[in-house]
């Protein structure tokens, strides 16, 4: 794949957002699969990283409010430390619809930025513990890799520890 075909893989809006933020170099590097990879385990096997290196993009919805939470693949968000961590009397997994709405992506192929609508961002800290991560490029068939700090921060997030704990 050439870089001039690579800027018709990622979603539109998510290319123009990587414009905007000086990444337009970013869109060299996306690669697209011809399977979806809707999930953290399709992306890492798609790819062939670790699944820890796949950040995944969810929704939230807190006291009715969208938030984002970026995650490792390997881990699952606690709803209760989100809860605690944004002072919220509840917080449940966002609806289908909310997700669409509030990003402009359908669920499988969030981006960590470039969304619709600005949300408040939370990032599990687990994502620093890799050299690279790779998240969606806005389609369930896209993603690019990206220095996890450097992912954070074009994604407005605060470092927090969400993740459930194993026993």
């Amino acid at each position: 794949m050439t870089s001039a075909d690579a800027s018709t893989e990622a979603h539109p809006r998510f290319a123009a957002a990587l414009d905007e933020l000086g990444l337009g170099s970013v869109l060299a590097q996306v690669r697209r699969f011809p399977e979806a990879t809707r999930t953290a385990e399709e992306a890492a096997a798609a790819i062939g990283c670790e699944l820890s290196q796949i950040c995944k993009s969810l929704i939230f919805a807190a006291d009715g409010e969208p938030v984002l939470v970026l995650m490792d693949g390997a881990s699952r968000v606690d709803v209760e430390r989100v809860r605690r961590e944004l002072g919220a009397e509840k917080v449940t997994r966002a609806k289908a619809d909310v997700v669409r709405e509030t990003t402009g992506y359908a669920i499988g192929g969030v981006p960590p930025f470039g969304h619709r609508t600005r949300t408040r961002v939370l990032a599990d800290r687990s994502l620093l513990d890799h050299d690279v991560v790779w998240a969606a490029a806005g389609t369930p068939y896209t993603v690019f890799p990206m220095e996890p700090k450097s992912l954070v921060a074009h994604a407005g997030g605060t470092l927090v520890d969400v993740r459930e704990r194993t026993a």
